[in-house]
């Protein structure tokens, strides 16, 4: 776009998901931008409506209702901002409407360029809906009738180092052209096909898919084994995602015209804003968003970002496929008292009739944040297993990579270097009690070492990350003092004890009121010391009897811990920590630890009455 928009005062921004539109009002105040007001309507994608500006246009009318404010005149944004009272500096938007972006991804060999294609593409914000590899054992017919019925919005097609062999990419561009996909939405224009594999394959590839394709050719992923370069595709999955999904959708030519920058998909404007936060910050992240019918993980290690998308686990439409997944006993292992496996099935039965109810009561709060639970654990190992190093690399092995920890074909993430943990979705940000979400949070992704908790107040990361790209300050002061809600440092020491109960963790602080605290953590406890938000201290931390927190066994650190809304979290149960649905002191157990935290109201009586 070209413009300056280095002095915006007033920003509004949109979000369209597939259920509510939410719009956002930003204003600058005393040097710091900030959040002033919050409006939502339904989205308005589908029929009878069936054009995306009217949920905009309601969900912006209730901003200006709140605010006093004066943005829009006849179905149209005042730009920029006329007074205090009048008009908006810049308006942006980012959209997951119509399902959001769905793509198929082909690559030659399924572990190696099909899974780095894979990486691209959800790395732009897209659910890929299959991979397709010359070996993944499928023969060539049922690879062609499942490009025909799924109907991507674009394929990505990789390949082949630069200069090796074309055979087989060119193999995966005849089947892609026997099955002569066709896309979605918009049944009058060519599917979008980006070519992104071996060089010397291009001519090949236009001959086969120029003339009956809106082919569009870009950099190699893999140009060489040794190298993944995944940034061009994004930017072309990006900007075919606008040029032709977007452009076919109802009522979307409208909402680009209004845009002062392009709209992204919604999951890809989050990477953004985790990508910004973790380069300004030189910090690695993980951030976890928990739906109603997925759940997506984003991760920053190093420089490098990997999104997943688990399609299957969520808290609503997919809360039954949770359940079948993760088995009865993962679930029955949260719950403070003796199980009725019955009972359970209703409940889920129930939510699957009804899925956008929410708990009515503690016991229902109590299985939905179980559920929950396998919902994130689950996710989170799905997206350990693709956030990897490079995969088929011949390396030879050096002193620095054994510091490293980036062998081939090994998850980059890695917990003691973790500095954040992010959490968003109703189940997380709406928790009735905070403590609930640090909880749920740490039991689900094992924080180990030092980690600072955080929740997304109400889900406006997607807008942040398309301001990021106009004015990364106003992005940042707004998701630092509006969006985060900080819960507390976690401490976790690496280890396990077979038997016993023993001291594992010494603490030594000073505290901001000059309180001196010099505790002795037993094994399996749940501590929190109060410390409130935007207060830290130094802490010296020393694990005792073969622990670890990230130095070594028994090895002292120095670590500065931060305050929050629950405090700082002690945790000495083990890790890898794993509850057994048959330790016969489960219940005792889980009902000291909810209480250590103040997680729910009664929970000894709802233990006692569980157990009747």
């Amino acid at each position: 776009m070209g413009q300056d928009h280095s002095d915006i005062e007033r920003v509004v921004a949109t979000d369209c998901g597939s259920t509510t539109t939410k719009a956002i009002l930003i204003e600058k105040k005393d040097g710091v931008f900030r959040l002033i007001k919050r409006g939502e309507a339904p989205t308005t994608v589908e029929a009878p409506v069936e054009d995306v500006t009217k949920g905009v246009l309601n969900a912006v009318t209730e901003l200006e209702e709140l605010s006093g404010l004066k943005i829009l005149h006849e179905e149209d944004f005042i730009k920029p901002k006329k007074n205090e009272k009048e008009g908006t500096d810049i308006f942006i938007s980012t959209s997951s409407a119509g399902g959001g972006l769905q793509m198929m991804v082909a690559g030659v060999v399924k572990n190696m360029t099909a899974e780095s294609a894979e990486r691209a593409a959800l790395g732009a914000g897209a659910i890929v809906m299959d991979v397709i590899a010359t070996n993944d054992l499928r023969p060539v017919h049922e690879k062609i009738e499942k490009i025909r019925h799924l109907r991507p919005d674009m394929i990505l097609l990789s390949g082949g180092t630069d200069g090796g062999t074309i055979k087989h990419v060119v193999e995966l561009a005849e089947i892609i052209k026997a099955a002569n996909p066709k896309p979605r939405l918009g049944i009058t224009y060519q599917l979008p096909i980006i070519y992104a594999g071996n060089i010397a394959a291009r001519k090949n590839i236009e001959d086969t898919l120029g003339s009956d394709t809106a082919l569009q050719i870009t950099d190699n992923l893999r140009p060489s084994m040794e190298m993944e370069n995944l940034m061009p595709a994004r930017l072309k999955i990006q900007d075919l995602f606008l040029e032709h999904v977007m452009a076919h959708a109802p009522g979307y030519k409208n909402l680009m015209a209004w845009t002062d920058v392009d709209i992204m998909p919604t999951p890809g404007a989050v990477g953004l804003i985790m990508r910004t936060i973790a380069k300004q910050r030189e910090i690695n992240i993980v951030g976890v968003d928990i739906g109603g019918a997925t759940t997506d993980v984003f991760s920053v290690f190093g420089e490098i970002f990997n999104r997943t998308v688990s399609a299957n686990l969520g808290m609503s439409y997919s809360i039954s496929q949770v359940f079948a997944e993760t088995g009865a006993e993962n679930v029955m292992r949260w719950l403070p008292y003796r199980p009725n496996t019955k009972d359970i099935r209703n409940r889920i039965k129930n939510k699957m009739i009804r899925p956008t109810t929410i708990p009515q009561t503690l016991e229902e709060l109590i299985m939905e944040q179980a559920l929950a639970r396998e919902a994130l654990r689950l996710a989170f190992i799905q997206h350990k297993s693709l956030a990897v190093g490079l995969k088929g690399v011949q390396q030879q092995r050096t002193i620095s990579d054994a510091f490293s920890q980036k062998i081939s074909g090994q998850t980059i993430i890695n917990m003691f270097h973790l500095n954040m943990l992010v959490g968003s979705g109703g189940v997380l940000s709406h928790a009735p009690r905070r403590s609930q979400a640090a909880m749920l949070m740490i039991d689900s992704f094992q924080p180990t070492g030092v980690t600072d908790l955080t929740v997304d107040s109400i889900f406006m990361m997607p807008q942040l990350g398309v301001l990021s790209q106009v004015h990364e300050k106003a992005a940042t002061d707004v998701f630092e003092k509006d969006c985060l809600i900080y819960l507390g440092s976690c401490v976790a020491p690496e280890g396990n004890l077979k038997k016993g109960i023993k001291p594992v963790l010494e603490i030594n602080m000073t505290m901001p009121d000059g309180t001196q605290i010099a505790d002795t953590i037993d094994y399996g406890e749940i501590k929190v010391y109060p410390l409130g938000v935007g207060e830290s201290v130094k802490a010296e931390l020393k694990p005792l009897a073969g622990f670890d927190l990230g130095e070594g066994k028994n090895k002292k650190i120095e670590a500065t811990l931060h305050g929050g809304i629950v405090g700082i979290i002690i945790d000495t149960r083990g890790r890898p920590f794993n509850l057994s649905l048959d330790d016969p002191e489960r219940i005792n157990k889980i009902v000291k630890w909810y209480k250590a935290i103040d997680m729910y109201p009664e929970i000894e009586k709802i233990a006692e009455m569980g157990q009747r």
